[in-house]
């Protein structure tokens, strides 16, 4: 079978993407070295072998689930410059999971923080609103985003997402107080 690359873009759309990580990881590696050793090809379970809904209990987000996934998701963080892998879990509203982890670059400027790839994951897997969010750096204990991914948090979680934070679980409303967000843009409207 041919690599992806070399097939035509219609070709792919049809094809699941557990389909594309199978064949991949036939295929020899030469890649850069990731926190958890050779990359992974992000084939097993989303919610790192935790109940899929994220839930310890109706309503209450399962901590010790989320940071279990956003381990796994450090240790696949992609950060040969900073050596400072990040991974992040969130629980959707629909009781999915999402999570990304940190892609660093030669340029630093577009480096990738893993709530970008969180986000990411949140959109192309049907949208939804975050509901509550660990993020954990090398030693697996909470980190509290930067200045750039709060803003990411609050659009598309808003002021009752709620984030395990060195100091424990806050509301983003204590995370990023004052923010700027959709209404601020006049017409009072929220994101579509």
């Amino acid at each position: 079978m041919s690599s992806p690359a070399e097939r035509p873009a219609e070709a792919l759309s049809n094809e699941s993407p557990t389909d594309l990580s199978t064949e991949r990881t036939t295929e020899p590696t030469t890649e850069p070295a990731y926190a958890g050793g050779p990359a992974s090809r992000h084939t097993s379970d989303p919610s790192g072998g935790a109940d899929p809904t994220g839930r310890s209990e109706p309503g209450q987000p399962d901590w010790e689930a989320l940071r279990r996934r956003a381990v796994e998701m450090m240790e696949r963080a992609y950060a040969p410059y900073s050596h400072f892998p990040v991974g992040v879990a969130g629980l959707v509203d629909d009781g999915r999971v999402v999570a990304g982890c940190n892609v660093e670059n030669a340029a630093y400027g577009v480096g990738l923080c893993a709530e970008c790839g969180m986000v990411s994951e949140l959109h192309a897997t049907g949208g939804g609103r975050l509901e509550a969010v660990y993020c954990v750096g090398r030693d697996g204990q909470p980190l509290m985003a930067c200045g750039r991914c709060r803003q990411l948090l609050w659009e598309n979680g808003g002021p009752s997402c709620l984030v395990m934070t060195p100091e424990g679980v806050l509301p983003m409303s204590q995370v990023l107080p004052q923010a700027f967000g959709a209404a601020n843009l006049g017409g009072g409207g929220s994101p579509s």
